[in-house]
């Protein structure tokens, strides 16, 4: 079990941030980015609900909450683009819980915001979910802290069009294998084109990380997510029929290429989920989160829920 907590997201409202109960008192609220940002480091995470804001207002709400808004460039989350570096949260089929993740933790740059915006809510269930990475790491045991001491290595196959999982152009945004390549230059990986058009990545990645402001060190890592014990019964006895283990879409071992046992999935993956707080959604709410301090997550819903996210540096 987790150990206790009474940290929960900040919410903001009308009310208490003394503002109109419309968009225009929302970016009132934010307006002074630089305390926005102490009251986000503080809190970790903020909810801002009552403010009526509509999609075609939430791009200048992102204007002031993420000055550097990002692509999703090397994401491996199925998600559709709908706005400048404006994305569909997830695709992932309604009825399956999402697991506890800090976004693009397997990448040597990840994005230190992201903002969440509800469109439309789901009939039922559909809550975004968020930990504190302090207390998830602390309430891991310690032989499973210890055994990730060395490290985590992500392996991707992406394919050039037809095959399991994403392709390299859907990945990175284009169809020019030079912009992949200058992408990867610098992004701390080890890559290799592939006889079928595709493309393999490999990335050594610390399971924990400090910090950059309060120098907390944090559970950062999206291993279960690429662990075939993380998937879906019926998904992962598929692949292992079909694929042999080096040509799965994406796959994860320790740093030494030692395999990690699937009892350290579940028990890393029910503490996250154990220890999180929902956030509920109702249409015009935003979620803005400190990526490092905090992972996130989905639960199963019904209904059309339609969720946005957007990212910044």
């Amino acid at each position: 079990m987790s150990e206790s907590s009474d940290w929960t997201p900040h919410v903001v409202t009308p009310d208490t941030a003394g503002v109109a109960a419309d968009h225009e008192g929302l970016l009132a609220a934010i307006g002074d980015t630089e305390k926005t940002g102490e009251l986000l480091v503080a809190n970790k995470a903020l909810v801002f609900r009552g403010f009526g804001t509509s999609k075609e207002q939430f791009d200048s709400a992102l204007d002031l909450l993420l000055p550097n808004r990002l692509a999703y460039v090397h994401g491996n989350s199925p998600r559709t683009k709908v706005g400048s570096n404006v994305y569909t949260s997830t695709e992932y089929p309604a009825e399956f819980t999402i697991s506890m993740h800090n976004e693009l933790s397997y990448a040597r740059r990840w994005p230190s915001r992201l903002a969440f915006y509800c469109e439309r809510q789901p009939t039922t269930g559909g809550a975004t979910p968020v930990v504190d990475g302090t207390l998830w790491l602390s309430s891991l045991d310690e032989e499973v802290r210890t055994a990730f001491g060395q490290g985590i290595r992500y392996t991707q196959n992406l394919h050039s069009g037809a095959g399991f999982g994403r392709s390299w152009q859907d990945t990175f945004e284009t169809s020019d294998k030079g912009e992949v390549e200058a992408n990867l230059a610098d992004a701390d990986v080890t890559w290799e084109w592939r006889a079928d058009g595709g493309i393999r990545l490999t990335q050594l990645r610390p399971a924990t990380v400090r910090h950059p402001v309060t120098g907390e060190e944090v559970w950062f890592n999206q291993f279960d997510q690429w662990h075939l014990a993380g998937l879906d019964a019926e998904t992962a006895e598929m692949l292992t029929e079909l694929l042999p283990p080096d040509e799965l879409p994406q796959s994860v071992t320790f740093a030494d290429g030692t395999p990690i046992p699937d009892e350290y999935v579940a028990h890393v993956r029910d503490i996250g989920l154990d220890a999180a707080v929902n956030v509920d959604w109702y249409d015009g709410d935003l979620l803005l989160i400190d990526n490092v301090a905090v992972a996130h997550g989905r639960r199963p819903y019904t209904g059309p829920r339609r969720v946005l996210v957007a990212m910044s540096g």
